[in-house]
């Protein structure tokens, strides 16, 4: 960075910057801070079922009742502890972009270099900038040497911008070149410059980003919103029926501590507490499922809403292309040559040149992503050739300017007596330089706009020798060989167009959404096998655009180029307005507005930058887009599974509440008390969601189209099936409590075989409802470890219950004798056989049709 010291900048002194910053901050985005435990704490109580549950409790405590007091609370505490755990992952997308925006910056103050915090930098200060550096805050140019700039971060595209030095600040946006801005958070890919500092932390480009981040808002997913219509309309009724019992009960019997009871019993009988419990555990097991494929689950809800997404909006680099510049074709006066790495095994003589020439004319530890693509295309096929000079030593270097864009270098080869001159550009330039005959130059300039129209990029490469004394001014001064021209493409993810194919086959729409050039982006979804049919809108297009316009072109058009951060946001919230369940996947920082906004946002966790992962709701840690397709399957098998969970919650309520009501309808003794139906949701419902979590999806999930969100968890067809399988389990539960009550048997005997009758009823329901298509014998051939885990455990703790004499006691319980165990299986097996012989006759009917 010799030429920069000879400058007569000597920045601000040390009092000014501290003056600055003590007025205008430090340069980084403002903490919003983490949410309280305390915040978290009173969000997970309000819930209805909370509430209730905690009421209970204080109430039997009041009562003196000390052991079911406790075991109901330590019900409540269980499951707060597990919702709390979860909520208390909180996102962290300021303190990333507080990360990124705040290197390390070499600055001028008091006349001398300082190597300084991020941080610590102030409006006015004197930047110096180099290749590798990060930007460390918005800067105007007054000084730069073939300074070019990856501003990948903010406008998506992969291929460096050049910058030159400017007098005044104008107002311009990243992207582009031969702008005199340079960007905070910025990498700079080539050359050196020096800049002063015009904005710093939330005024920069990036921090504009942050705060729009900052007034985006999650929505909860349908699945909660529906689960708490759900829990509102139960808890409703469950409280009116159960002051309506206390009532009628203390008013008919005259017993009113009695009634209390019946009454709190009623209301836990009715209210299906457990339904938030398998809705938390159920989508955390779902996230650890889908995490062993790769996607890292950060909003949990996310997964149940992710088997409802109608659209993928895709951000082209990094997602569908790899985000790094590859040589796909080299022009030679004697052909064009493709070059594919499967099928071409050694590079033909005619094209070493070329390719030699493009590397000497690239720096020789590259950041440009084109010359790292020369340096390993050489590598690929010139290694232990004559054509790599390792030993050659850089005597001087031309750089690119406006007037020439075209950059040369010149070498001092060993053994011989001349330099040896390398020059690489845009076709027009070099063509230029070379000073070819007209029909020439027309021929190669429509050859480079027929690579350039299939998205391509192209540079021209040319040599020259030189034996004089001083250096030429300029680079036209050499006598310059035209060598051909290079054709590089960001390539298209292998994996990405079967990937689009099977979205495509399950009702999923894929868009593009890039900041490139509209023949490029045509290119790649061409190659993607995006459909094109509704042409490309680019970003210009959409600032002219009303929002029902917008809304009315998005029905069919499906690639988006020349795209601006803010217009991505836009985009995303266009289509949902159209009524999209949209899930975004992009890469960079330009994408974490869309991603908190999108109902799925999806990040790339390899390449992606930490804005994007913790603005995202999943993170694809193999950076692969197919396994987006991968996690549109598994959400839909958690939907599934999740709602055949809460089909059988819904069932098993039905004969716990029968069972409460029915001494008060016919006057017998009381049943269960509320030690027993917590036993039954602690120790069995919330337990059930493991067996329903590990169901293997259904058959031919990827062959429906995806599933309204509008639609309820319980439609009628759910609703009734889980209502009628309930209710023949209570009848079962009935009649042998009723039986035993008119055999004499005593009123223990009759609750213990009444009780041991309901456990069993509830197993038969779990393996009925493992498949709503397929027989419980057939379901059995699917393997699911827990199931028998879930069996064995509600067995051993029937068992304890049943033969443990204080716990015994506890639940009013009489000792049981083998046949009474048998009469209770076969009793409670019957509940089920109706639903298993629907299974067979629709089975039937689907065969004959």
């Amino acid at each position: 960075m010799s030429f920069l010291l000879h400058t007569a900048l000597t920045g601000l002194t040390s009092t000014q910057a501290q003056e600055r910053r003590i007025a205008e901050g430090y340069n980084e985005l403002p903490n919003a801070g983490p949410r309280g435990m305390a915040n978290t704490i009173f969000e997970v109580v309000r819930e209805p079922m909370f509430l209730l549950l905690i009421a209970a409790g204080c109430i039997y405590l009041g009562l003196g009742d000390l052991r079911e007091a406790l075991m109901l609370l330590f019900f409540v505490g269980m499951v707060m502890g597990i919702t709390i755990y979860q909520e208390r992952k909180t996102e962290n997308v300021l303190q990333a972009l507080r990360d990124l925006t705040s290197p390390r910056a070499l600055v001028i103050r008091d006349g001398e270099k300082q190597r300084i915090a991020g941080r610590d930098v102030v409006r006015d200060d004197i930047v110096l900038l180099a290749e590798g550096d990060r930007v460390p805050a918005d800067a105007l140019l007054l000084v730069c040497n073939g300074l070019q700039v990856d501003e990948s971060l903010l406008t998506g595209e992969s291929v460096p911008v050049r910058k030159t030095a400017g007098e005044s600040e104008v107002a311009s946006h990243p992207g582009g070149d031969d702008l005199s801005q340079v960007y905070s958070g910025t990498l700079i890919v080539q050359g050196q410059g020096i800049a002063r500092v015009t904005a710093t932390g939330a005024h920069t480009e990036i921090g504009k980003i942050g705060k729009s981040l900052q007034t985006l808002h999650a929505e909860s997913s349908p699945l909660q919103q529906q689960t708490r219509r759900m829990m509102w309309s139960f808890a409703i009724i469950g409280a009116s029926l159960s002051v309506a019992v206390v009532v009628l009960y203390g008013a008919t019997r005259g017993a009113w501590l009695d009634a209390l009871l019946v009454g709190i019993t009623l209301a836990m009988s009715l209210l299906p507490q457990e339904f938030l419990v398998v809705l938390t555990v159920f989508l955390a097991l779902g996230a650890w499922r889908i995490s062993r494929n790769n996607v890292l689950t950060r909003h949990i809800p996310a997964l149940e809403t992710l088997g409802s997404a109608t659209l993928l909006c895709a951000d082209k680099t990094g997602t569908i292309t790899e985000n790094r510049m590859t040589v796909t074709q080299l022009v030679t006066r004697e052909g064009v040559l493709s070059i594919d790495p499967v099928t071409l095994q050694a590079l033909p003589e005619d094209f070493h040149e070329l390719v030699e020439f493009s590397v000497l004319a690239s720096m020789v530890d590259p950041f440009d992503p084109m010359e790292k693509a020369f340096r390993q295309l050489a590598s690929d096929y010139l290694t232990g050739t004559e054509h790599l000079h390792d030993d050659w030593t850089l005597a001087h270097q031309y750089q690119l300017t406006r007037d020439m864009l075209a950059m040369s270098h010149v070498w001092k080869a060993t053994q011989r007596d001349e330099y040896v001159v390398a020059a690489k550009g845009a076709p027009e330039a070099i063509i230029d330089l070379c000073h070819l005959p007209d029909a020439e130059c027309a021929a190669l300039t429509a050859q480079a706009n027929q690579l350039a129209d299939q998205g391509l990029r192209v540079l021209a490469v040319a040599k020259a020798s030189f034996s004089g004394g001083a250096w030429p001014p300029q680079q036209h001064d050499f006598p310059f060989t035209f060598l051909g021209m290079i054709a590089l493409a960001d390539p298209v993810r292998a994996r990405v167009p079967e990937a689009i194919r099977l979205a495509q086959r399950a009702g999923i729409r894929v868009a593009m959404i890039t900041g490139d050039y509209a023949g490029t982006a045509q290119a790649v979804a061409q190659q993607a096998g995006i459909d094109l049919a509704g042409g490309i809108l680019t970003g210009p297009e959409i600032e002219q655009l009303s929002s029902i316009e917008l809304q009315a072109r998005l029905k069919t058009t499906r690639v988006f180029a020349r795209v601006a951060p803010e217009q991505k946001l836009r985009l995303v919230q266009a289509f949902q307005a159209n009524g999209e369940i949209v899930a975004m996947t992009g890469d960079g920082v330009n994408d974490a507005p869309a991603l908190k906004a999108a109902h799925i946002g999806i990040a790339m966790g390899g390449r992606g930058t930490d804005v994007a992962r913790e603005a995202a709701a999943l993170v694809l840690l193999d950076d692969d887009f197919a396994t987006i397709v991968d996690a549109i399957r598994l959400g839909r098998r958690v939907f599934d599974n999740l709602r055949k969970a809460m089909a059988f919650i819904l069932a098993v309520h039905v004969p716990i509440a029968g069972m409460v009501l029915l001494p008060l309808l016919f006057g017998m003794p009381l049943v269960f008390m509320p030690v027993h139906i917590v036993f039954l949701e602690l120790i069995i419902d919330p337990v059930c969601a493991f067996v329903f979590e590990a169901e293997p999806e259904e058959r031919g999930i990827m062959d429906r189209p995806p599933r309204n969100p509008r639609v309820p968890l319980f439609g009628i067809r759910t609703l009734l099936l889980s209502l009628l399988q309930g209710m023949t389990v209570f009848l079962a539960v009935a009649a042998i409590y009723a039986i035993a009550l008119q055999r004499g048997q005593g009123e223990a005997e009759a609750r213990t075989l009444a009780f041991t009758t309901l456990v069993l009823g509830n197993l038969w329901l779990i393996l009925a409802n493992r498949s709503w298509s397929r027989t419980l014998l057939a379901s059995l051939r699917t393997p699911n470890p827990a199931l028998w885990w879930v069996i064995g455990g509600t067995l051993a703790f029937l068992a304890l219950v049943l033969y443990t004499p204080g716990l015994r006691d506890l639940f009013k319980f009489a000792l049981l004798h083998p046949n009474d165990i048998l009469l209770c299986f076969a009793v409670s097996g019957t509940g089920i056989l109706w639903f298993e012989l629907l299974k067979l006759v629709r089975k039937r009917s689907y065969a004959e049709a």
